[in-house]
């Protein structure tokens, strides 16, 4: 199989109507903080447990056509011994890493950041792809505020994204492309609207000129929300529209997937405003559906916190979950779904 005919492959697994991406691929500080929140000690036997609990849960394949994971859980196996990526391949589920190594402050643009990781990034996918992985992901963060992001902050975070997603189609992955918003501060939905087209405007050009096959990759946006501490809050309706908006004015109808991150939204949220969407733009060019970390998750470690007994039960949340957003893919969801038996 030559390169462009494994791209075709892994994208059509991806891109499945009903289906989306959990992404499960937190690094070690990270999963710290959400462990310690229900008691749970960020070990790497806690690490495994866990994921093997999402990535085993039966039935998963009916919604999720791709996990992100964390490099370390790439060699981490069930209790049988079974390598995780196997068991998801199993269950038709595409295996695939975060690759970027954390950011840091942008040198020349005060108040923005920039995500390490493209050293050695074409050799680290010969081993992930030896380990099971066929797709990767790369985060660049924007914080939104009176001066930021900046011009420069913008450009350098759009270049970085299609580097990496030129280095990953060369070498037969598809790249989940990141550029989040941020919604920590008291913006409004107009000011996150105007920062959320400026960045994807920025993207989508740094693609062309890096020669990305726009047909084989998957785009992970925010959704257009006002900041976490802004007074008034947007209903569904609104954060379809203002989402939309800036989706029809940036993103070319080449791209087959648009996968949405959750950003800090709560699970309910995250899923009545992608069900928004769905059923109220029926005619737009990609697919729309979610990538969520904690929106999908934040349930299921508090149900299972550090305890084995608890497995099958934080199982069934997890599939709860995933079954409202399945619901919310098609526009059929409705919050009195929620009310599980």
């Amino acid at each position: 199989m030559n390169t462009e005919e494994e791209l075709q492959r892994t994208i059509a697994q991806m891109v499945q109507p009903g289906k989306g991406i959990l992404a499960a691929d937190e690094s070690l500080p990270t999963i710290g903080k959400r462990f310690a929140a229900v008691g749970v000690d960020n070990t790497e036997e806690n690490r495994r447990g866990y994921r093997a609990l999402m990535c085993g849960a039966p039935g998963i394949g009916e919604f999720l056509s791709g996990v992100i994971l964390f490099e370390e859980t790439l060699e981490q196996t069930t209790d049988d011994g079974t390598p995780l990526p196997v068991v998801l391949a199993r269950q038709g589920v595409v295996p695939g890493v975060k690759v970027d190594k954390g950011k840091g402050p942008l040198p020349g643009a005060p108040g923005d950041r920039i995500t390490y990781g493209l050293d050695g990034l074409a050799e680290r996918l010969v081993r992930y792809r030896e380990q099971g992985a066929r797709f990767a992901k790369w985060r660049e963060v924007y914080p939104v505020g009176e001066r930021n992001p900046t011009p420069l902050g913008v450009e350098a975070n759009a270049e970085m994204l299609a580097r990496y997603a030129a280095v990953c189609q060369q070498e037969g992955f598809v790249p989940i492309v990141e550029p989040e918003v941020l919604i920590d501060g008291d913006h409004t939905l107009e000011r996150c609207a105007e920062v959320s087209e400026a960045v994807l405007h920025a993207v989508f050009h740094a693609l062309h000129r890096h020669r990305v096959t726009l047909e084989y990759l998957v785009l992970k946006p925010s959704m257009v929300i006002p900041g976490k501490e802004h007074p008034q809050k947007a209903s569904p309706e609104q954060v379809a529209e203002a989402t939309v908006r800036v989706l029809r004015r940036t993103v070319p109808a080449a791209v087959p997937g648009i996968n949405f991150l959750s950003g800090g939204q709560g699970p309910e949220e995250a899923t009545a405003n992608l069900n928004a969407m769905n059923a109220a733009f029926p005619g737009r060019p990609w697919e729309l559906s979610f990538s969520f970390a904690r929106a999908l998750q934040e349930p299921v470690m508090a149900a299972w916190a550090g305890r084995a007994r608890n497995v099958d039960a934080a199982q069934r949340v997890f599939l709860h979950r995933l079954r409202m957003n399945g619901a919310a893919r098609r526009g059929e969801y409705r919050p009195d779904l929620e009310a599980r038996p």
